[in-house]
């Protein structure tokens, strides 16, 4: 059976494996993956939604590696991620995946963070 995205949100909101409360701090931060800001909300949480995007560091520390995550597979693991490798230079694999989520209309909502997630990875490196 399938539920909604907002069901789930509601259902793990306050208690899952990925939620960081501390004190003093009113927002708790998520370690979920795909979340590309880190914050525990309903907008960029990368487990209920059925589309999300993820920034991280490639394997071999040069680019960074984009997971997007599929709808239309939603109950086949297997099928359900797509990883694609940027290792062209800052400023061209920034645009390239500025194309890649305007271009496909892919959550238009996660794009701006999406660049800066990547920016962020590119300047550790």
């Amino acid at each position: 059976m399938a539920t909604s995205s907002h069901l789930n949100w509601l259902i793990i909101r306050n208690n899952n494996a990925f939620l960081l409360k501390k004190r003093d701090v009113k927002k708790p931060f998520s370690t979920e993956p795909n979340n590309l800001t880190n914050v525990s909300s309903y907008r960029y949480s990368g487990i209920v939604h059925k589309k999300t995007v993820g920034v991280v560091p490639a394997a071999d520390k040069k680019g960074f590696t984009t997971v997007l995550k599929k709808g239309k597979y939603g109950q086949r693991p297997a099928k359900n991620t797509v990883r694609v490798n940027f290792k062209a230079g800052p400023r061209r694999s920034l645009k390239k995946l500025k194309h890649l989520l305007i271009g496909s209309k892919y959550r238009k909502d996660l794009t701006q963070a999406a660049l800066r997630r990547a920016s962020a990875v590119l300047r550790s490196q």
